[in-house]
C-alpha cells in the first residue's frame, strides 16, 4: 500500500528535539508531521536522561545523609534494589508511549509510525510498520532530529560478546554482580556510579591518564576520589585489546592482564543516527554528522530546505542544547515562510548560539560535577587572555553545614580583556543548582564588577560566588 501526503514541515525522529521543532512550527500556525520508528519521546525519556537519573538519585540522598550527623544514625539498611528499578521504570512509563502519542495528537501534529528516509528534494519515504510506503512532502523546510547512537570501538570480540551499551545500563532489570566499563566519559562515569551503589562490583577501564578529560582536570581528579571510596576499580592508561563471551561470562583483555565479569558496559562515544537516512539521495555522505549554520539549516545542501536538530549535527550532544536548537530551528523556519529575512544574529530565537561558548552540563557523579563554557584551557586555545580562580567550597558557611567534611571545589574562568566569565565548573555535592546563575552570567555577558554586587544568600553554598570574587581581587 502507498500513499502521499504534503505538510508544510516534516521532521525525521520523534525524540525530545524533534517533538520541540514540530511544536514550535505548529504553534507558528504551520503544520507538521512527525516520523518515529522508535518510542515517542526518545533516548533521553527511555534510556538516558531520567532512567540514569532514577537510577543515581536513592544513592545520591543516601551519601548526602550519611554526611550529616543525626540523619545518619536514622540509616540502619541499605538500598533497596528492587524499589530503585521500580522507580526507575515508573519514569519510563515501563517503555510505553501511549502518554507520549497523545501529547503528540494534542499538540496538531500528524504522528507516522514507521521508518523515514530521504528521498530527494523535500521528500520522505515512510516505511510503515505494516510494510506500507508513504511519500511526505514538506511545502516549506525537512528536519532531521534522529539523534546518535552508541559507537562499538574496533576491538576484537566486542560486537559477539553483546556489550552493554548505555541503553542496556539504564534499562537492566537486575545488577550484574560484576561489570565492566570501558570509558571513562560522562556515560562511564555515571553508570559506575549508579551500579556499584545497587551492588555490582565495578571495573572501571580509562585509555587516557584520568577520568573525564575534556573538563577541567580537578574534576576528573576529585571524581576518581569518590568512586575509589565507593569501590569502584579504576585502571587508567588501559587499551583493551579483546572482548569474548563464553555463556554468562564476559573477558575483557588487556595489556598483559584480563578480568571476567557478567556485563561489560561500553561508553566510548556516540556517532550520528545518518546512515540508513538516505543522505545519499540528495548527495551527502551517509553515517556523517549534518553541518548546520546557527539557525539549523544544513549548509551544503542546495535550496536551504533541510534543517538537523540535536545530536546529529554533532554541536552539542546534550537534550537540553537539541530541545533549545530545535525550539530556534522551528522559529527560523516559520520565519522564512512568513518571507521575514533571519540573519542569525545572537539573543534572537531564530538564532541557537548558545552551544558555542555557555553550554551547561551535569554529571551526576559522586561528587556531582557541573560546568558550562569554557575550560581555562580551552578559553587559552580560543586565544583569549584569561585569568582563572579557584576556592574550596567546603570553606563556605552553606558547605559544611550541607555536610560534614565536605569536599569540593569551584572554579571561575575570567576574560581579562573584557572582565566577563566565559567558564565556570563546580565540583562537589549539590552543585547542579549552582550551574544556571553561572550560565546566566555568560550568556548575559555580566561584568565582574557588576556580579560583586550580586549578593549571595546566607548560608549556602552559593556563598563560593562571593568568595571566588574576593580571591580574584575584588
Amino acid at each position: 500500500m502507498t500513499g502521499s501526503q504534503e505538510y508544510d514541515v516534516v521532521v525525521i525522529g520523534a525524540g525530545a528535539v524533534g517533538e520541540n521543532a514540530a511544536d514550535r512550527v505548529v504553534q507558528a500556525g504551520l503544520s507538521a508531521a512527525l516520523v518515529e520508528s522508535d518510542l515517542i519521546g526518545g533516548e533521553c525519556s527511555y534510556w538516558a536522561c531520567m532512567p540514569s537519573k532514577a537510577l543515581l538519585r536513592g544513592s545520591e540522598i543516601l551519601s548526602e545523609a550519611q554526611a550529616v550527623p543525626g540523619a545518619a544514625e536514622a540509616i540502619t539498611g541499605t538500598q533497596d534494589v528492587a524499589k530503585t528499578l521500580e522507580r526507575r521504570d515508573g519514569f519510563t512509563s515501563n517503555w510505553s508511549d501511549e502518554g507520549q502519542a497523545k501529547w503528540v495528537a494534542g499538540a496538531g501534529i500528524e504522528l507516522f509510525r514507521g521508518t523515514g528516509r530521504l528521498a530527494g528534494s523535500k521528500r520522505v519515504e515512510v516505511q510503515g510498520m505494516g510494510g506500507e510506503t508513504t511519500t511526505l512532502t514538506a511545502r516549506q523546510a525537512v528536519v532531521v532530529a534522529t539523534g546518535s547512537q552508541a559507537m562499538l570501538p574496533p576491538i576484537d570480540g566486542l560486537a559477539q560478546a553483546r556489550p552493554w551499551t548505555s541503553r542496556e545500563a539504564t534499562s537492566a532489570q537486575a545488577a550484574p554482580k560484576r561489570l565492566v566499563v570501558i570509558g571513562g566519559g560522562v556515560v562511564g562515569v555515571e553508570m559506575a556510579t549508579a551500579w556499584r551503589a545497587l551492588g555490582s562490583e565495578v571495573t572501571l577501564l580509562v585509555r587516557g591518564p584520568q577520568l573525564l578529560s575534556s573538563m577541567e582536570p580537578f574534576a576528573g581528579e576529585l571524581v576518581a576520589a569518590g568512586l575509589g571510596e565507593m569501590g569502584v576499580d579504576i585502571r587508567t592508561e588501559v587499551e583493551v585489546d579483546e572482548v569474548t563471551r563464553d555463556g554468562a561470562v564476559v573477558t575483557v583483555r588487556f595489556a598483559d592482564e584480563s578480568i571476567d565479569a557478567d556485563e561489560v558496559l561500553v561508553a566510548t562515544g556516540r556517532t550520528p543516527r545518518t546512515s540508513d537516512l538516505g543522505l545519499d539521495t540528495i548527495g551527502l555522505e551517509p553515517g556523517d554528522s549534518l553541518e548546520i549554520d546557527d539557525t539549523c539549516r544544513v549548509t551544503s545542501v542546495d535550496g536551504g530546505w533541510l534543517y538537523a536538530t540535536g545530536d546529529v549535527n554533532g554541536r552539542r550532544l546534550l537534550t537540553h542544547m537539541g530541545k533549545y536548537q530545535a525550539r530556534a530551528c522551528g522559529s527560523a523556519i516559520a520565519a522564512r515562510a512568513r518571507g521575514e529575512q533571519v540573519d542569525g544574529a545572537a539573543w534572537e530565537p531564530t538564532s541557537a548560539t548558545a552551544d558555542h561558548g555557555a553550554t551547561p552540563s551535569v554529571i551526576f557523579s559522586s561528587p556531582t560535577v557541573a560546568w558550562v563554557g569554557r575550560t581555562e584551557e580551552e578559553a587559552r586555545k580560543d586565544g583569549m587572555k584569561v585569568r582563572a580562580v579557584s576556592y574550596d567550597i567546603g570553606n563556605v558557611a552553606g558547605g559544611s553545614l550541607y555536610a560534614d567534611g565536605y569536599t569540593g571545589t569551584a572554579k571561575i574562568v575570567v576574560d581579562e580583556e573584557r572582565r566577563i566569565l566565559v567558564g565556570a565548573t563546580f565540583v562537589g555535592p549539590g552543585v547542579q543548582e549552582l550551574l544556571h546563575s553561572a550560565t546566566v552570567a555568560i550568556v548575559g555577558e555580566v561584568t565582574i564588577d557588576r556580579l560583586w554586587h550580586a549578593v549571595p544568600s546566607y548560608p549556602t553554598i552559593s556563598e563560593v560566588w562571593l568568595r571566588l570574587l574576593e580571591t580574584y581581587g575584588l
